[in-house]
């Protein structure tokens, strides 16, 4: 008996943990926050604006970010969640106008995409086959051992006395 439970609560901890890796990709309608919403405060507390990359999910937390993609033209634009909703039924993100604007749904005001969650952002990083210059970091060798600056300086000094002798 205490067998056959091991495997009921194996089973079920599998199943669970298997729906959980599934719902982190998510196909639905998405809309956008009109423009005349800006300044408005957020469910995080923090004030929308339509030029930043946000967005509206009822179940991810704050900060999270999401790669939401526009299947009709493969365009993918990363929000970060900063608010609650959308509570209207069939959709299942609502985006700032920039992220609608990236993703090119403006003209249709509702479409289909898939969102995503991120887990790291890659850190960009140099790639090996470029050559760099090199720096001359030396100082200045014969009739220029002063910076430019206090030669040009020292030549409006000498101007400024030419013209005040011959006055």
């Amino acid at each position: 008996m205490l067998f056959k439970n091991k495997i009921v609560l194996t089973t079920l901890t599998l199943l669970i943990f298997g729906f959980t890796a599934l719902a982190q990709t998510q196909s639905g309608k998405a809309s956008f926050y009109p423009i005349k919403f800006t300044g408005r405060q957020t469910a995080s507390g923090e004030r929308l604006h339509h030029d930043s990359l946000t967005c509206a999910h009822r179940t991810y937390p704050f900060g999270t970010l999401l790669k939401v993609t526009n299947p009709a033209n493969n365009k993918q634009v990363i929000v970060r969640v900063t608010d609650r909703g959308p509570y209207v039924k069939g959709r299942i993100i609502d985006l700032s106008v920039k992220a609608a604007r990236e993703l090119g749904i403006i003209a249709q005001g509702i479409a289909p995409v898939i969102v995503e969650r991120i887990k790291f952002i890659p850190i960009p990083f140099k790639p090996e086959d470029i050559e760099l210059p090199e720096l001359d970091m030396g100082t200045n060798e014969g009739p220029l051992e002063k910076p430019i600056w206090v030669i040009l300086r020292e030549q409006m000094k000498q101007q400024q006395q030419k013209e005040q002798s011959k006055r």
